[in-house]
This record gives C-alpha cells, sequence and structure tokens, in this order.
C-alpha cells in the first residue's frame, strides 16, 4: 500500500498551489488529479486577470505551468478518482475508482465547484466561445455587446449588474415571472437602464457559426414557458447564472458543510472539523470563486497542514 504525508484530492489552482507548498516543505505529496486533471479553468479559453501574464493566458496552459512548477518540487500526479476517504483511523485510507488503498498523515480537500448549467444543445460546443458562467471571469472580453444573462436568483442580479460595465445592453432571461433572488437585488437590477428582463422564458439551444476554425455565438433559441412559442434572439455572449455545485459528496456525514454543500473551515484557516483534514479552494469558497483566491487558500491548505503534522509528530 502506498503512502504518503499529504494526499490533495483534486487539482486546480488550489490543488496544485498546495502541492507547491507542501512539497517545497520536503513533504511527500500526492496529488489525485481525477477526473478533470486541472480542474474547471481546462474548459475556459483565456484567462487575463490572473496576476503574472501580463497578455494573458489561456486556462489549460495555466494549470499545465502551475502542475509542471508542483512536480518540480517533487509532488506527484496520480490521474486516479478518489470514491471513499475513511478518517475512523490514522493515517487516513483513501480508495479509488479501482480499489486501491493509498494511505495518509493528512489529506487536503481541493475538489472545487462545478457551475450549474442547463444541459441544451450548444452549451458545451460554445462554452469559452460566448457561452460562460462566470461574469467577473469573462466579462471584460465581452465590451459593447449585446449579452443575455440565464437566472433567477442573486447571482443573476449581481451578474447582470457587474456586466453592465462592459457590455451596451444585458438581458436577463428567467423561466418564470417572479424571482428567487431577494427584493433588494431585484430593483437594484431593475433600476440599471442597461439592463431588461425577459421572463416566463428559457434558452433551448445555442446557435453559433464557425468561421476560419474558430467559434462563435450569434443566437439564442428562447421558449416562452407558457406559450411554447419559440424565437431565435441574436446574442454575443450568454452567461449562466443559475448556482453552483461543491464537489463535495464525497465528504457527506464526515466533514462539516452548509446547506449547499460547500465545507466549513474554522475562522480564517483551512482547518475542518476533522483533525488533519483540511479544504481549500471552491470546495469551500461560496463567495468569490476565483482562481487566484483558490491558490491563496491552497497556500493556507499546504501551511496549516505542515505545522499540523509538525505538532504531531513533536507531541
Amino acid at each position: 500500500m502506498h503512502h504518503t504525508d499529504i494526499a490533495i484530492i483534486g487539482s486546480g489552482p488550489a490543488g496544485f498551489t498546495a502541492a507547491l507548498y507542501a512539497s517545497r516543505a520536503n513533504l511527500k505529496v500526492v496529488i489525485f488529479e481525477g477526473t478533470q486533471p486541472g480542474g474547471q479553468l481546462t474548459i475556459t479559453t483565456e484567462v487575463e486577470n490572473y496576476p503574472g501574464f501580463e497578455h494573458g493566458i489561456m486556462g489549460p496552459e495555466l494549470m499545465e505551468v502551475f502542475r509542471k512548477q508542483a512536480h518540480r518540487f517533487g509532488a506527484q500526479s496520480r490521474y486516479e478518482m478518489i470514491t471513499h476517504v475513511d478518517a475512523s483511523a490514522r493515517p487516513f485510507t483513501l480508495t479509488n475508482e479501482r480499489g486501491e488503498k493509498t494511505t495518509a498523515d493528512a489529506v487536503i480537500v481541493a475538489t472545487g465547484a462545478t457551475a450549474k448549467l442547463l444541459g441544451v444543445p450548444g452549451e458545451q460546443e460554445y462554452m469559452g466561445f460566448g457561452v460562460s458562467a462566470c461574469a467577473t471571469c469573462d466579462g471584460f472580453f465581452f465590451r459593447g455587446l449585446k449579452v443575455f444573462v440565464v437566472g433567477g436568483g442573486d447571482t443573476a442580479m449581481e451578474e447582470a449588474n457587474y456586466l453592465t460595465r462592459f457590455a451596451e445592453s444585458v438581458t436577463v432571461i428567467h423561466r418564470r415571472d417572479d424571482f428567487r433572488a431577494s427584493k433588494i437585488m431585484v430593483d437594484r437590477a431593475k433600476a440599471n437602464p442597461k439592463i431588461s428582463f425577459m421572463l416566463n422564458a428559457t434558452v433551448d439551444e445555442y446557435v453559433g457559426t464557425t468561421v476560419n476554425n474558430a467559434k462563435k455565438l450569434t443566437h439564442l433559441r428562447v421558449r416562452n414557458t407558457v406559450t411554447n412559442e419559440i424565437v431565435d434572439v441574436p446574442a454575443d455572449g450568454a452567461f449562466v447564472a443559475i448556482g453552483h455545485q461543491p464537489n463535495t459528496s464525497l465528504f457527506k456525514g464526515m466533514l462539516d458543510m452548509d446547506d449547499v454543500g460547500y465545507i466549513v473551515t474554522t475562522g480564517k484557516s483551512s482547518y475542518t472539523n476533522v483533525d488533519g483534514i483540511f479544504a481549500c479552494g471552491d470546495a469551500q469558497d461560496s463567495v468569490y470563486r476565483q482562481a487566484i483566491t483558490a491558490a491563496g487558500s491552497g497556500c493556507m491548505a499546504a501551511i496549516d497542514a505542515e505545522r499540523w503534522l509538525e505538532a504531531q509528530h513533536s507531541a
């Protein structure tokens, strides 16, 4: 059975940064990269808001740089999915999809979160080419354009308001004529002259074109939820804002979580309710969900884990 000082479950900015810091502290580190090595950034296009890259960098390239930097100091990647963690005894025992076990003195959870999507035709095809699930990440690319926000909660209202900094116009598409969003958020959106609303409507398909091997969103196929009438609406961009789902089901019943499933950490630390298990990145961050904040929390988790291990060895 393989043993490591620290097992990191999940990659992405949080997992790779945790691996970098922990391996530089001369700890033996294994990163279980799971089914999406590199995390959500591997399915994005250009990243312009990560410090250190003046002219931007493609998401997959950024994650490969992170990975290589962690590997440089001895961290090892294993492209396996952890399906079970036994926290009842020390060291912890992690089991992968093939039933193979690894023991670890400490565990860092960096499993991230996944944006909820509509699951309609064209959504995956045009993701990063006009379709996005993060206004903060991609709003800048839509300066002077006409964009749509799909959703009716606080996130949708917040993203619609944010996008008015760049877009010529923002239209909120919502399947009902009332909102889940708080009244203050709805009032704020309605008071913004750049925001309009398309209610009792849902997107049935994202439609685009390919010119010189470059894909581009051109229309939304919108269905009226009352009459079922379908119309094609010209669109430069569409932002899906129906929430995120943290990838934490593996730890249900083990780690304290909020109602949505985000792991609860102690104060301004990465400590969870289980001694020796630490959480970082979008698995425990329901507020910011940015690559830079995930990386910062990965650093915190590695330092917390290193200090915890040191305390165990000196006890």
